[in-house]
């Protein structure tokens, strides 16, 4: 609106300035001088009357920043982008909004991908009792915002927050709820000032209430921003979808390939089969197909699916349930290898030698029929002589080739000698009422590691197929420990006695050698957490630098593009390289290659943070009523403040406070990893047992903290290792 002096004006009063902001909010102390023709002494008037105004309430803002009526939205306001309608319109609310009542409904209108809770600049356009918005600039993500719960008493509100670093609590008045009740979950943003001692936030976001049986995964999928609604126009797409064609491809539906997953897996994306090789030249060999769903079919670069798989990076898996990268439709159906059902595939067919060395291998794409749909555990039984009852001939004599096939193959490995990690993960069963049913540690079946193999050597086919036909692709790399890490394991070896030369070239049996020894011995379980420790990071790359872990020169991600977005890359990559036909890579993904694989090693690292913070929440939920209770226990970390200590029986870890531990200064001595009395020398170290006693249990932040129990003997005291003091400067 045009702003300029009135001719004739009539005398200043409040209800005149009201009545400019009414036609002009967001106005400024000199636009509505200019508006209302204010001159000399008038403008002290002004500054007067907008100072009562704000006192009562009836405006908010700043002479700079400009005022408007509570309740009101000038035509320019940053917004912040609150979700979308069931037509998948962006649907937003003003940055700031001081009024009890609620906020009218904004659609945003953009062509760009803008996602919750990103903020931007808009102009806004009354359209009956909503409100339009044009995008005129994007301002990233919003503030910074805190998750956590409603904790109602009387009349006073606070949200206590879920991540257990944070110091306070939050005063929240009544008109800065949102809405939301008493124990719900909802995300808010920090406000300028303190009430009641406490600093203040109004909610931005409700979630949910904590009653709900999935609340605890919910605190992790929004603490960690992993997207869990599809949009309209990815799930039209999926729902348009239709069953493949055999065209073109390789029938493979008279093979009978295997599924072999847990029993709880709701999507295969792989197949397995093996038989012995009948070529004479190849005596005591095997032929083995792997076969993998063909979800590039379906996923085609740059369209609705794909932008939204990139997005995600990757499936989440919690004990409760699973946020997938592709919708129900594709993961649960038409790209899951069904039993007795046509479904297109990747395959590669292998030949192996009787010591398990690969003599050659092809890939195709192909239309298989699995033969059936197993777990791990009837395999297992069918590979231990005690094949089900009701399991037919032909599933019998397919297990019984591919048993075959991993003995052969197991030879090469030990050849290989990757590393060998026994860590036993935990299996966290939910019952019906949503809370923990029972917590255990995983059996680790022979019938796991032959897929795994399969699996890996299919990996190294795709990568080695790619290179030879130079074309880009994303590899899968795991890089040698760094200096600082392997100077850190020599010292933790040389306190238990164990030689370890840093200066060595160094392979997995290196490690492998110092685990066996372990086996058996005092340090045997915590060895194998301190030399993952010791490992780095495995991460997606465009550039090789090989796989020390596996021991591999050559590793690419083929097996699961069901669930990994790496995965429908070298999927991409093996059908332009090869000429498989449609869908494959383009060019324009050939160039973002290297951000590609940048942004899904975020969205993997994402994913393991908000999986571990999901286990805890529910750990801590599962062991609320066990306070005062005595657990045996081992030291998994040391640090300057406690230790770390992870019971024997669950796997639960929590803090055993430096301060619990006795009536001493206890000093950090991180070369031996332990923490050592400065008056007695009493040492509590890594790896020590100990009993100690549950003190408490936080299921919001998902934190344990122990104390000694009374029966617990402290460690005896060990020979301190120099310390070097330096001198005392003398001050000036």
């Amino acid at each position: 609106m045009p702003r300029g002096p009135a001719k004739n004006a009539p005398p200043l009063d409040r209800q005149r300035v009201l009545d400019a902001l009414a036609a002009d909010p967001g106005a400024t102390k000199r636009d509505l001088a200019k508006t209302l023709g204010i001159k000399g002494s008038d403008r002290i008037i002004l500054k007067r009357i907008l100072k009562q105004l704000e006192g009562e309430g009836l405006l908010k803002g700043s002479r700079k920043r400009g005022y408007v009526r509570p309740g009101t939205i000038p035509e320019i306001a940053v917004l912040e982008i609150i979700g979308q309608d069931p037509d998948g319109e962006l649907l937003a609310r003003p940055s700031r909004w001081d009024s009890n009542e609620e906020p009218p409904q904004i659609i945003v209108v953009t062509e760009d991908a803008i996602g919750q809770g990103e903020r931007v600049l808009a102009r806004l356009t009354p359209v009956g009792e909503t409100f339009e918005a044009k995008v005129i600039k994007r301002l990233g993500a919003s503030a910074h915002k805190v998750l956590g719960v409603v904790r109602i008493s009387g009349s006073l509100a606070r949200i206590a927050p879920i991540d257990r670093k944070s110091k306070s609590e939050f005063n929240v008045d009544n008109r800065d709820l949102f809405g939301a009740e008493n124990n719900e979950l909802v995300v808010c943003e920090p406000l300028a000032g303190r009430s009641s001692g406490f600093p203040r936030a109004r909610v931005v976001e409700r979630i949910g209430s904590m009653d709900a049986p999935k609340a605890v995964s919910l605190i992790a999928i929004h603490a960690h921003g992993i997207p869990t609604e599809f949009p309209k126009e990815v799930l039209d797409e999926a729902n348009a979808a239709g069953p493949a064609t055999a065209a073109g491809r390789t029938d493979l539906r008279n093979t009978p390939l295997l599924t072999i997953d847990p029993d709880d897996a709701r999507d295969h994306d792989d197949a397995v089969w093996a038989a012995p090789d009948t070529d004479p030249a190849n005596k005591g060999g095997f032929v083995a197909i792997v076969a993998i769903a063909d979800v590039a079919h379906y996923v085609t670069p740059g369209n609705a699916l794909d932008r939204e798989a990139y997005k995600r990076g990757n499936s989440v898996y919690f004990p409760d349930r699973v946020v997938p990268m592709l919708p129900e439709k594709l993961s649960a159906d038409l790209c899951s290898l069904k039993e007795g059902v046509d479904r297109p595939c990747m395959a590669v067919r292998m030949v192996f030698d009787a010591n398990g060395r690969k003599r050659r291998h092809e890939f195709l794409r192909g239309m298989m029929r699995s033969a059936a749909r197993l777990t791990y555990a009837q395999a297992q039984r069918a590979f231990d002589g005690k094949p089900d009852a009701d399991m037919s001939e032909t599933v019998r004599k397919a297990l019984h080739d591919v048993w075959g096939a991993y003995l052969v193959l197991l030879k090469e490995r030990a050849g290989r000698d990757p590393l060998e990690l026994d860590l036993p993960e935990r299996q966290i069963k939910i019952g019906a009422d949503g809370k923990i049913a029972s917590i255990a540690f995983k059996e680790r079946l022979e019938s796991m590691k032959l897929i795994e193999e399969f699996m890996v050597l299919a990996n190294v086919a795709a990568a080695e197929t790619l290179e030879k036909a130079r074309t880009p692709l994303i590899y899968r790399v795991h890089d040698q420990p760094s200096k600082e890490k392997l100077f850190g394991f020599s010292d933790y070896l040389r306190t238990i006695g164990v030689s370890f030369a840093k200066g060595q070239v160094m392979k997995p049996a290196v490690f492998n050698r110092i685990l066996a020894n372990s086996k058996g011995g005092p340090h045997e379980l915590v060895m194998n957490d301190v030399v993952l420790r010791t490992q780095a990071q495995a991460i997606y790359d465009d550039t090789n630098v090989g796989h020390f872990g596996l021991n591999l020169a050559k590793y690419a991600h083929f097996t699961s593009p069901i669930r990994r977005y790496a995965d429908l890359v070298v999927h991409r990559a093996l059908i332009r390289g090869l000429k498989l036909g449609d869908g494959g890579l383009t060019d324009k993904e050939v160039v973002r290659l290297s951000e590609t694989a940048e942004h899904i090693s975020m969205t993997e690292r994402r994913a393991m943070a908000a999986e571990r913070d999901s286990t805890d929440r529910y750990v801590a939920a599962f062991m609320e009523d066990r306070v005062g209770a005595s657990f045996d226990a081992r030291v998994t970390g040391v640090t300057r403040f406690g230790l770390f200590v992870r019971l024997a029986d669950t796997g639960a870890e929590g803090l055993l406070p430096a301060r619990v531990l006795g009536q001493e200064y206890f000093r950090h001595d991180e070369r031996r990893h332990a923490l050592i009395g400065d008056r007695t020398g009493t040492s509590y170290a890594l790896g020590d047992k100990l009993r100690v006693k549950l003190a408490e249990a936080a299921p919001l932040t998902g934190g344990l903290r122990f104390d000694l129990a009374e029966e617990s003997e402290a460690p005896p005291p060990r020979r301190r290792a120099p310390v070097v003091r330096p001198r005392s400067k003398r001050r000036r």
